[in-house]
């Protein structure tokens, strides 16, 4: 007898629905476990082999946890905001909000003919205005606070605000951008956009002019990943820096949270490792080298400060601030194209790239601090505006790029280490000891390090400092399919909508195609923006914010009153 699959199939998944077999309710009496799915973005016509690939393993876990008794969460929903259904509803020339849920509805009803068990009472939808509320919410409470390294926290920035009363920037320990320091007085003497602007150096949720991957075709601004060699990874074209004013998360301030409690997560060993060396935390001395014409200097961070003895040239990133000034005439025209060029590389590219070398004499000079020998500035895209300080003091001696940079320019390189043979490459160890270095001769890496900071300190050239690769993650895109931020300007000053705002909803726009220019399309929306209460802001959140938080808001989907109940969390 033939077996009718597709009639029992068909029988069952009938049932399953008429009897919403796969719905959980909180039950404290069961075991609890949580299957999630990554869910998709609707920004095709159906589902790809991809999806069930992933979600075939995961639902053959749920039915087995049921069946042992387990109260089990599986829900699924849609990540519905962001650059690829923005571009989908612009390659078919319909509305995202159209084309998204029509892809949605597309692809439950595909999941289902499949029949995995989800509960999709508990559905969300990243651009449906009920969850957003909570997204722009989440967004609220890092605007209203700062990092405190005291407590290891955030706190209220009122809090902020009342120690800037008191005690003015003295007495502090946050994670904040550098300004300069004020007194109580000069603090309650600033004007209210004075004030606002100090504020915003310290926000969890804040704004800086900064290098951004600038896609023209694309009309918006790029993360790393979404770039390659030069070329947007959607629609292949062409990116180029472009200095912009963003919003910014400040995920540095949470470095060494971030370090201590990957201790406690159950993971391989080597996934650990990639999250530390993402975190990147380096341990050395900030330093400043003093410009041979003028009063100014540039700063530098390095891991080795032992090898200061080593400079042999110091190194700028091309986006560094001090390029243009410092490139002398003669070589303006070199330095300008070299900078021009360097602009189409991302910087993954240029940290994985370590066999190109590129380089270009600005024709200025550095004085050692300890010499006040001249040193030459260069300019190398293997420096990185967005890691230290954007420049670094280059020890050919003792670092391998520094001394491929050296060899290919053929700039002398100043012998540190005793009994060492520099002749093939850079000797990079710590234990040999150091000669040429003044009051660190014979004294190994490990050794002088401790003392080449205290020298440095009591000579007023700089500090000893903890850096981190990990950078401040950007928020800000030029697109109209996003959640609007909860912000209007006055005065050119930010200020935030209150909660019982939200949500604050994307207007409804007929022409949402980039206009080209390094701006929103939502400018366009001249009503909306021009609001009772400012100028609204025009850009709109990246995709991840809505899905970097869903995973929560599934456990209590229909909750307008907060974003997670403490019932459903426990």
């Amino acid at each position: 007898m033939e077996l009718n699959f597709r009639e029992i199939e068909k029988k069952w998944q009938q049932y399953w629905r008429e009897n919403n077999m796969y719905k959980v309710e909180t039950d404290a009496s069961k075991p609890k476990y949580y299957v999630l799915d990554m869910f998709p973005y609707p920004s095709g016509a159906g589902l790809h082999v991809g999806h069930p690939l992933g979600y075939i393993a995961s639902d053959i876990v749920s039915r087995y946890k049921r069946l042992k008794g387990f109260n089990v969460l599986h829900p699924m929903g849609f990540d519905a905001f962001g650059l690829p259904a923005e571009q989908y509803a612009i390659q078919t020339g319909r509305h995202p909000a159209d084309t998204t849920a029509e892809n949605s509805a597309r692809y439950r009803e595909q999941l289902d003919n499949i029949g995995f068990c989800y509960d999709w009472d508990r559905q969300v939808n990243t651009s449906d205005p009920k969850y957003y509320k909570w997204t722009q919410w989440i967004f609220l409470q890092l605007f209203n606070s700062w990092f405190n390294k005291s407590s290891g926290k955030a706190e209220a920035i009122d809090t902020l605000s009342a120690h800037f009363e008191s005690n003015g920037s003295s007495g502090l320990n946050a994670a904040c951008d550098a300004h300069e320091a004020f007194t109580p007085a000069q603090w309650t003497a600033m004007s209210e956009k004075a004030q606002q602007q100090i504020l915003m150096n310290y926000r969890l949720a804040y704004q800086r002019d900064a290098s951004v991957n600038w896609c023209e075709a694309l009309g918006t601004v790029l993360a790393n990943d979404e770039v390659k060699d030069g070329f947007s990874e959607r629609g292949g074209h062409p990116v180029e820096k472009r200095m912009m004013r963003q919003w910014f998360l400040r995920i540095t301030a949470y470095a060494e949270r971030l370090l201590g409690d990957l201790e406690e997560l159950d993971w391989t060993d080597s996934m650990k490792d990639m999250q530390r060396n993402w975190i990147g935390k380096s341990e050395g001395a900030s330093l400043h080298f003093k410009l041979e014409n003028g009063s100014d200097s540039i700063e530098v961070f390095t891991t080795r400060p032992e090898t200061v003895f080593g400079v042999d040239f110091v190194t700028l990133a091309p986006e560094h601030e001090l390029v243009e000034t410092l490139t002398t005439e003669d070589r303006k025209a070199e330095v300008e194209a070299y900078v021009n060029a360097a602009k189409n590389r991302s910087e993954r590219e240029r940290m994985a790239d370590v066999k190109r070398i590129s380089g270009v004499f600005t024709g200025s000079y550095v004085l050692h601090p300890f010499s006040g020998k001249k040193i030459p500035i260069w300019v190398g895209d293997y420096v990185l505006a967005g890691y230290g300080t954007g420049a670094v003091m280059a020890v050919p001696a003792g670092d391998q790029r520094d001394w491929d940079f050296a060899r290919h320019f053929a700039i002398p390189i100043t012998e540190i280490h005793e009994g060492a043979d520099i002749s093939t490459e850079a000797h990079t160890s710590k234990e040999t000891r150091l000669k040429n270095s003044d009051f660190l001769n014979g004294f190994t890496g490990y050794e002088a390090m401790k003392m080449a900071i205290a020298e440095i300190e009591k000579r007023g050239l700089g500090t000893g400092k903890v850096n981190y690769r990990l950078r401040d993650a950007g928020f800000s895109r030029q697109r109209y399919w996003g959640e609007p931020f909860p912000i209007t300007y006055r005065d050119g000053v930010a200020y935030a909508l209150s909660e019982n705002e939200l949500p604050l909803e994307l207007p409804v726009l007929d022409d949402f195609r980039p206009t080209g220019k390094p701006e929103s399309p939502l400018v366009k929306a001249e009503s909306w923006v021009e609001a009772a209460q400012g100028r609204r802001e025009t850009d709109t959140m990246p995709g991840y914010a809505g899905s970097s938080w869903y995973f929560l808001r599934y456990m209590d989907p229909r909750n307008d009153a907060e974003f997670l109940s403490k019932e459903s969390e426990s």
